[in-house]
Order: structure tokens, then sequence, then C-alpha cells
């Protein structure tokens, strides 16, 4: 399997993949560059993979580079995150997914309707299983969520990512609809069962500024 790293420069990350004689697929459009003996292929897709874009929105452009080198995606002020399939399923936030392991299987995951269309993660969302890494999106540093038997409940679309078995759903905050509009917190995801579930709830742009206050405030200390 492919070698994945996150560097950071400045403040902005990308992603390296070395890659031995292997295969990866990425996001339409992540490429940054690339080195070494390494052949990009976009297949145009068939007729019915075609319709099924149409109809879930999902992205059927997703090119494969093969060989041996380096390759370089798109560096961004959020960051990414590296999950490591071995034969398990999960689901992914919106957006979240940008790479993966050529023996990952990619596809869809539909929520149900109401779910779908007011918990913010749209009627679809993309799915991987299969052996090998996965490189994930993360608007911040990403906090891992185990439960046994358990509920989550999740203010906001802070959640990346979830472990197939684990059941989603959109709730009310309270059992009754004045206590939810006057609680601040209308509509909630709920997250239950046994799994995990990745959550990445401060930007890092937040941290970034805590750590600027943090130092400037170290820095008056001591002059003092």
């Amino acid at each position: 399997m492919a070698d994945f790293k996150i560097i950071e420069r400045e403040g902005s990350r990308l992603v390296k993949v070395i890659l031995n004689n292997e295969t990866v697929r990425t996001e339409s459009g992540a490429l940054h560059y690339l080195r070494g003996d390494i052949t990009m292929q976009s297949k145009t897709p068939s007729a019915g993979g075609f319709l099924k874009s149409l109809a879930t929105g999902e992205n059927i452009f997703r090119p494969t580079y093969t060989g041996t080198g380096e390759l370089y995606l798109e560096p961004t002020l959020s960051g990414f995150h590296l999950l490591d399939l071995a034969g398990s399923e999960w689901i992914l936030d919106r957006g979240a997914y940008l790479a993966s392991d050529g023996s990952v299987e990619v596809s869809v995951e539909r929520n149900k309707l109401v779910t779908g269309l007011v918990g913010g993660e749209g009627l679809y969302q993309t799915k991987v299983n299969g052996v090998g890494k996965v490189v994930m999106v993360a608007q911040g540093p990403v906090e891992t969520v185990e439960l046994r038997r358990e509920k989550l409940v999740v203010d906001g679309n802070f959640a990346i990512a979830r472990s197939g078995p684990l059941t989603y759903r959109v709730e009310k905050a309270t059992k009754s609809v004045l206590g939810s509009m006057t609680s601040g917190e209308f509509l909630v995801n709920v997250f239950e069962g046994t799994g995990t579930v990745l959550l990445a709830p401060i930007p890092y742009w937040q941290v970034l500024m805590l750590r600027q206050v943090t130092a400037a405030a170290a820095a008056s200390s001591a002059a003092r």
C-alpha cells in the first residue's frame, strides 16, 4: 500500500503520497504536483454511472495514479486526517473524502429523507470500505469518540466520519418543539450503537489564534 504523509508548512497543510508500483485514487482536482514514473488515468463513466452521479450528487471523476514516485495533493489552511481501514466500513461527511489506496472501495450511503434534508449531511454521503488508507479533509484537530451501545448527540456538522455499524439520525434537541427552539439547539445529530465517530469541532484557524494569543501573553509576562 502507498505511504501517506501529512506535511505542515507555515500554517498550511498538504498530503504527500509515496508510491512504489502502487495505485491511489483521489478526488477530482486534488493534484498539486507529482514526481517520478506515475501515470494518471481518469476513466469515462458508464451511462449507468453517469445517471447515478446525477441522482446522488457523487463525484464520478476520481482519477487514479499508478507507478513509482511521489504525489503531492493540493495544500489547504484546514487539515487532513488519515483513516486506516482494516476491512471496516466508514461513512464520511460530505466533502471529506480526498484520496485513498487503490484497494479501497469508494461508493455512496443513502441517508433517510428527513435526516438528509435537515441534518446538513445531504441525502447521500461517501462510503469507504476495504483495506488501506483514506485521506479525509478535516477543518481542525480530530477527536475520536468510541461508543459502546451508547448515544452521542452532536450540535452542528462537527462529525466528519462514523463507522458503518452506527445509526445516524436527526432529531429535536428536546421533546417539545417550543423547548427545542428556546434552547438554542433546535436540531441535533444523533449517533447510536457501537462504533466510532470522528469529530473536528475546533477549526485550525482558531487553534492558530489561540497559540498566538498565548505566545503574546507569555512574551508580555516575561517582559515585566
